[in-house]
């Protein structure tokens, strides 16, 4: 069911559409405010902080896009609300007091925009207050200057505070804001790519937090030094995250964060603000409208026009430990270009539609290849591995493929295949119906024609993986050697089995031996076996387990393996162009698909690999 938000018929055009979006996702709020303003109460769903802090996190994050609307010129009637938020949540002796931190405290994550909202607006929040109100503001802010911030990008809302401090005048920490950011300096690698703290973990953390901070530091800070080398890192990052995106506006979902939404393309309205110029402003106009316009007509609003934890629709099965009701709300931070004046050109420029790319995109930092084919969009990946262990971790990072269509899965239990999901997954068992997939890799090669992979889903057993592009969908081969027997289960990508209601399962399946299909007017989805003998299943997988559609088919091959050596190899359709007659695939030139093989193995004829 489509749950409706003013924003959804928003043309986003002008600046002036730009200020409205904002007021339509954050009017409905409005009536959930605690009496003293500092607190929203949106949900009754829990994080890992308690209920306190999660209502001061529903407070702060609105802000992202208030204190740009403010600064560039727009109105908001909740500015009233924030200033007495502000006095109360800052007054120990408030009922509504918003406390003491402690190490690495979840209100240090807050304090980031009011540090922002006293760069940009201090006549708004700063200077309305009394003497005695400022010094409990500054002094509840400077709070984490005395405490233990987490290790990755957290250190920029330490910046961020300390900046913000500075700007009014208040008492901030010179040295620990120069520490700060030269140890944020120590997670850059190259190319344009942080790593997000001691993590291989290279996920959307990089673009809206790690760069996006970086390119407000350019503009509000006073180093200019440090703002020219983020600038180059942000042009540098902006030739790899641009094949992240497609021609319609939507994005990969990958990694963790995601119900985060249209923060994806954050990174490209802080290029605008910093003024970065590395592609045409009509160009990266065109990036973030279209990445709005198609996430406003996702049912991603509860029924009071609230943003709902999920990514395209509502959906706790997917978020983290970490998404308490008010999170979602840091999506408003692609409205940083609201801060921009009237007459920036950026208003005046018309939309551009994406530069001629390459058909796919080495991307060695995130271990990615990108495959663009018509609006589709895959990354096929391997070795990245969040080591703290984010839920639901290997379906968020360790699948074979992640796309733009067909999303990806998480489980929603641990027995068998329905509750597992394991769309683009090789899942094995003992037998017993639980079973384990890639986790972490021992070994990672990323080239132009192929993504390698060697992983360990036990000690005793060894997998090496090739995954191939093919003519927009792909071929995997993984060489098995197991202690084990082993049942296996190899997924092709989840499509949903409601999305048209003259759809009709049994006319547009096909299973069987060596082949799994589902083929319906608004795309394909299959997996075709391409040596020895696999049974082909249509997994009618648990509901809420796909980031896109809730009821989803995931096709399917099925097979036992003896103890000793296997290899396995598919070929795994994902079209978007709809009826697919598999004919097509079964009947593929050999020798087409063989010479596709050989450029993986060196020029070794592939048949030789698979015996």
């Amino acid at each position: 069911m489509f749950v409706y938000n003013a924003v959804t018929d928003n043309p986003l055009r002008s600046k002036k559409d730009f200020q409205e979006a904002v007021k339509q996702l954050c009017c409905p709020l409005k009536k959930f405010y605690s009496k003293g303003g500092t607190r929203l109460h949106i949900g009754n769903t829990g994080s890992f902080c308690t209920g306190r802090t999660a209502g001061m996190e529903a407070f702060s994050r609105p802000l992202w896009g208030l204190v740009p609307l403010l600064a560039g010129g727009g109105e908001s009637e909740l500015i009233d609300i924030y200033v007495r938020g502000i006095k109360n949540g800052t007054n120990p002796n408030s009922q509504e007091y918003w406390g003491k931190i402690g190490d690495k405290d979840q209100l240090m994550v807050e304090m980031a925009v009011l540090g922002l909202a006293l760069c940009m607006i201090p006549e708004r929040v700063w200077e309305p207050l009394n003497e005695s109100e400022k010094h409990n503001f500054s002094k509840w802010l400077a709070q984490i200057n005395h405490y233990i911030v987490v290790d990755s990008n957290w250190l920029f809302f330490r910046v961020l505070v300390n900046l913000g401090l500075k700007k009014v005048k208040a008492e901030y920490d010179f040295e620990m804001l120069e520490r700060d950011l030269d140890r944020l300096d120590d997670f850059y690698i190259s190319d344009g790519w942080y790593q997000d703290g001691i993590s291989s973990q290279r996920d959307y953390y990089i673009p809206f937090a790690m760069q996006f901070y970086g390119l407000i530091y350019s503009k509000l800070g006073d180093d200019d030094n440090r703002a020219e080398r983020y600038k180059e890192r942000a042009k540098l990052f902006a030739g790899d995250f641009i094949y992240w995106f497609s021609e319609d506006g939507s994005s990969i979902p990958f990694g963790r964060s995601l119900t985060y939404r249209f923060a994806q393309s954050c990174f490209w309205s802080a290029l605008v603000f910093a003024g970065v110029d590395e592609l045409p402003l009509g160009v990266m106009k065109g990036i973030i409208c279209r990445n709005l316009r198609w996430w406003f007509q996702q049912p991603i609003f509860s029924t009071d026009g609230i943003l709902s934890i999920g990514y395209a629709y509502p959906n706790l099965n997917m978020a983290e430990g970490y998404n308490a009701p008010g999170s979602p709300y840091w999506a408003l931070k692609t409205f940083i270009l609201l801060a921009l004046k009237d007459d920036h050109p950026f208003w005046k420029t018309e939309e551009e539609e994406l530069p001629l790319l390459e058909g796919s995109s080495v991307q060695k930092h995130p271990y990615m290849l990108i495959c663009r084919h018509d609006k589709h969009v895959i990354v096929y990946t391997a070795g990245q591995h969040a080591e703290f262990e984010p839920v639901h971790g290997a379906a968020k990072y360790e699948k074979f493929a992640y796309s733009n269509v067909f999303g990806f899965s998480v489980p929603r239990g641990e027995f068998g295949l329905e509750q597992g999901a394991y769309d683009s997954m090789l899942a094995l068992s003992e037998g017993d119906n639980y079973y384990r997939v890639r986790r972490k890799c021992e070994e990672v090669k990323v080239e132009k024609d192929y993504i390698f992979s060697r992983w360990k889903p036990w000690k005793d057993v060894e997998i090496q993986t090739w995954i191939i592009p093919y003519e927009g969908n792909h071929v995997r081969i993984h060489k098995i050697k197991t202690r084990r027997e082993l049942d296996t289960a190899e997924g092709g990508f989840a499509i949903s089995r409601e999305k048209d209601i003259n759809f009709s399962a049994g006319e547009n399946m096909k299973c069987g031996t060596n082949i799994a299909m589902v083929n319906c007017r608004w795309g394909t989805s299959g997996i075709i076996n391409l040596t020895g003998n696999r049974e082909g299943k249509i997994i009618r997988a648990e509901a809420n387990t796909n980031l896109l559609e809730p009821r989803t088919w995931i096709p399917t091959l099925i097979e036992h393996l003896e103890t000793g050596e296997h290899i396995l190899a598919c070929l795994v359709i994902g079209s978007i162009k709809g009826e697919v007659d598999e004919q097509i695939f079964m009947n593929l030139p050999s020798v087409q698909l063989t010479n596709n093989l050989i450029k993986v193995f060196n020029g070794k004829n592939v048949k030789e690999i698979l015996i």
